[in-house]
This record gives structure tokens, C-alpha cells and sequence, in this order.
């Protein structure tokens, strides 16, 4: 898949229809549309979300860092310091990934990964959607009790900064619906920061990139695996497919 900043068929459906303007719920009219990177979770009721506090900088606490992360255009003057990190290693079939967590980036979305990391949310389930030169998408856990992240959503954070490549940011079906369902960005999608999407970087791939480069694309070119069949019962859903997606073996906190 190409490093360089590319606009895609499958993008370029997606930012010319007519139907942009709308993130619809599946208790709503529908699902998110096919090339947006959404959830159909059951509710709209964000919480932010409790639990893990992200790592400090162990080099010197508090100091600015070096990040892949860049502002968005227009937005310089308004981005947090970011003086804290949490590395995540995320083991998959295809090979291993490091990804750089910020909290300062995006607060709300950068506890619920680590929480779902550390909760072992992400262990043995596949990247379920790959379009080639805008996203892969993982996060859907339909085994108990993992399953009750689903409805379990937090709202959103500020969108501050670009959405450059091995940039991560959360998929979500609407405003304040981010669950469990995360992103990798292949080109620079910073149009998904528009206030109507409000998608938020939240963490970037540090090394790996050629792994998510080459995760495997199964299902639908455009959507991916079927969501509500994953849900139900993953394992019997993924026995029936004749080429298997990338698997995530396991991710934990460094």
C-alpha cells in the first residue's frame, strides 16, 4: 500500500456523497456510511471514560517530547504539550507493531485504549476492515465479558491534531459514540477532522508500518467483515470465510 498521500476510489466515494453530512446509528435510520470508519453500537449516551492513567515520560517528566504527532493545519496555535506517553506492543499475525499513546492529544481516547489493552480487549481478535490506501480497522471483541465494551461509549475529544499516516484515531457512528473500534490510518485523512466527523488522533505507529501495510483484506473492499455477525459470534462467523484476516495476537503496555 503506497506511503505517499493518495486519494483513493473508495475515498473519494466517500467524501463526494451526499450522505457525508450524516453519522447514522443503527437505532437510527441505518448504518454509518460504507467508507466512514463507524460502529453501530446501541446507545448514544457518551461517558467519559475512568481507568488507566497513561505512562509519564521516564527520559524527564513533565518535558516536552519528540511526537510523530502534528497539529492540524490552522490549529498550531491551539495544541496541547504533549509531556507524556504510554508505548503499547501489539503482536499480530503479520508481525509486530509499536504504537505511541498521547493523553494529552485526546484525553477520553487515550484512557479507553489503554484500558482495553490492559483489559486484554484486543487478544485474538482480527483486523476486520482494510482499504487500501485510507484505513484498517480493528476492535470488535464479541466473547464475555469483553462484549460489554460495546454499549460502554465516551465522548468525544477536541480534534487537534492532523490525521497523518500510522496516525490511530477511535471509529465511532455519530458524536460522543467512540467504544471499542479503532483505526489506522494509510494517507493523510484530515478531512475526517471536519466538525461533522470530528474523528481524533489519539496515537501513532512508531515502528511496524510495513506490518499494517500489510494486513490482509478480507470481506467487503469498502466495509470490511460484517460487523453485526461479528458481534454475534465471531469464531463461527470467521470459520466460514476462505481467507482469514490479520489476526491481533495480544497488545500490553510496555
Amino acid at each position: 500500500m503506497p506511503a505517499h498521500r493518495t486519494t483513493t476510489p473508495a475515498m473519494r466515494r466517500f467524501f463526494s456523497t451526499a450522505s457525508l453530512g450524516l453519522l447514522l446509528l443503527s437505532g437510527c435510520g441505518g448504518p454509518a456510511p460504507d467508507d466512514l470508519p463507524g460502529e453501530t453500537p446501541a446507545d448514544a449516551a457518551g461517558n467519559a471514560p475512568g481507568g488507566a492513567s497513561p505512562t509519564q515520560s521516564p527520559l524527564n517528566p513533565g518535558a516536552p517530547l519528540a511526537t510523530a504527532l502534528v497539529p492540524l493545519p490552522g490549529r498550531e496555535d491551539s495544541v496541547p504539550a504533549i509531556t507524556r506517553v504510554t508505548n503499547v506492543l501489539m503482536q499480530t499475525t503479520a508481525g509486530d507493531i509499536n504504537i505511541a499513546v498521547y493523553p494529552e492529544a485526546a484525553p477520553n481516547a487515550a484512557a479507553r485504549f489503554i484500558e482495553l489493552v490492559e483489559s486484554g480487549y484486543y487478544d485474538n481478535t482480527p483486523v476486520s476492515r482494510v482499504v487500501e490506501g485510507f484505513v484498517a480497522q480493528f476492535g470488535i471483541n464479541w466473547r464475555p465479558p469483553h462484549n460489554a465494551w460495546q454499549t460502554r461509549l465516551f465522548r468525544d475529544d477536541p480534534t487537534l491534531f492532523a490525521l497523518e499516516r500510522g496516525t490511530l484515531a477511535f471509529a465511532k457512528a455519530g458524536a460522543n459514540s467512540n467504544s471499542t473500534q479503532v483505526f489506522i490510518n494509510y494517507a493523510e485523512n484530515n478531512r475526517l477532522a471536519a466538525p461533522q466527523y470530528n474523528f481524533t488522533t489519539f496515537g501513532v505507529v512508531t515502528s511496524g508500518m510495513e506490518i499494517v501495510d500489510s494486513f490482509v483484506q478480507v470481506g467487503d473492499p469498502s466495509g470490511g467483515l460484517d460487523q453485526a455477525r461479528l458481534w454475534a459470534n465471531g469464531d463461527a462467523y470467521l470459520a466460514t470465510l476462505d481467507e482469514q484476516p490479520t489476526m491481533i495476537i495480544s497488545a500490553w503496555v510496555l
